[in-house]
């Protein structure tokens, strides 16, 4: 049984930073590629940032690049997205995702992926 849990999502004034782990089972964490999608109230799911399995490629969509960075912990079977300078619109619910392909994140293909979690809140406040 493959899972993902997700934690440290929680309520944050705009301008503060959170830190999201994310756990998975080994099968699944030894070799896909990782990462966070998010969905704001009322709008689709979106890509936030995703991890190769070697931890040498990295993407983030314009939105959160510079301020979002996503990093793994093989030996902890962990991922991690640390979220600074967070803004009003970063508010959504904060999903985990693991797929064997890097195209899936790449693309933001969500009907494709592997595994999700169960999603975790993030609450930016003015």
């Amino acid at each position: 049984q493959v899972q993902l849990v997700e934690s440290g999502g929680g309520l944050v004034q705009a301008g503060g930073s959170l830190r999201l782990s994310c756990s998975a089972s080994v099968r699944t964490f030894s070799s896909d590629v990782m990462g966070w999608f998010r969905q704001p109230p009322g709008k689709e799911r979106e890509i936030v940032a995703a991890i190769s399995w070697s931890g040498e490629s990295t993407y983030y969509p314009d939105s959160v690049q510079g301020r979002f960075t996503i990093s793994r912990d093989n030996a902890k079977n962990t991922v991690y997205l640390q979220m600074n300078s967070l803004r009003p619109e970063d508010t959504a619910v904060y999903y985990c995702a693991a797929d064997h392909s890097w195209v899936t994140f790449r693309i933001g293909a969500t009907p494709e992926v592997d595994y999700w979690g169960q999603g975790t809140q993030v609450t930016v406040s003015t």
